[in-house]
């Protein structure tokens, strides 16, 4: 290679060197603000991460210390303190309530949480689970069109629900002096593959205690 040739190939190095160097003085805050940015990013949402876990715990804490009250209604008058604070979880705590509510023989009070859950559009979830408990809490007490109409939205096939809100409507009909109605509902109930072990239990006793036979089950001589 001659000196000429050595000479250029210097020269474009060092312009070279000149242009990264002039590119990172002109933009070489862009990757510092990338680099802190990531930081920063990562660090809060750790700090969102701790902050969600503390609340969790002391949500928990509080839960705790309102179970352990001694008696029911001391014990809903904690949990229903903590409803307010409890975001997502409040309609747990709710549900906790009106149990204790009941355990002290406040039915009304009861009714009257459980009625709230079930008529909170924003608690899908829950507002089946709310509406059922409510119906058999109120059971004769209701006008019986209206509970039956209730179950019987209940009991659509599909509903999560459907086959307590069965299990319901066979009462109803042995409230009624119906028999043969209640032993075809709970022989549906029996033959039913969402319906729980215990349900099917509970449906043949009752389909035997009304006189009836209890249906062959396909499903469960799969199951065993």
């Amino acid at each position: 290679m001659s000196e000429t040739d050595s000479f250029i190939e210097e020269v474009t190095e060092e312009v070279r060197r000149d242009k990264l160097f002039g590119y990172l003085k002109k933009y070489g805050w862009i990757a510092v603000v990338v680099v802190v940015g990531a930081v920063g990013t990562t660090a809060w949402l750790e700090y969102q991460k701790a902050q969600k876990i503390a609340a969790a715990q002391a949500l928990g804490d509080k839960i705790l210390a309102a179970s352990g009250q001694p008696t029911p209604k001391e014990r809903a008058t904690a949990l229903a303190a903590i409803v307010p604070e409890a975001g997502a979880a409040a309609v747990v705590v709710q549900f906790q309530q009106a149990g204790e509510l009941l355990g002290a023989g406040d039915k009304a009070g009861a009714l009257a949480v459980l009625d709230g859950i079930a008529a909170n559009s924003s608690l899908a979830e829950y507002r089946d689970q709310a509406a059922l408990k409510a119906l058999i809490l109120r059971g004769r007490d209701m006008d019986q069109a209206e509970r039956a109409t209730a179950l019987q939205a209940l009991a659509v096939a599909g509903e999560p629900y459907r086959p307590l809100a069965q299990e319901q409507l066979a009462v109803m009909a042995i409230e009624a002096g119906d028999k043969d109605k209640a032993i075809s509902l709970l022989s549906e109930l029996f033959l039913d593959s969402q319906a729980t072990g215990a349900l099917r239990s509970r449906a043949s006793q009752m389909i035997i205690a009304l006189g009836g036979e209890v249906p062959e089950n396909p499903q469960l001589q799969l199951d065993q």
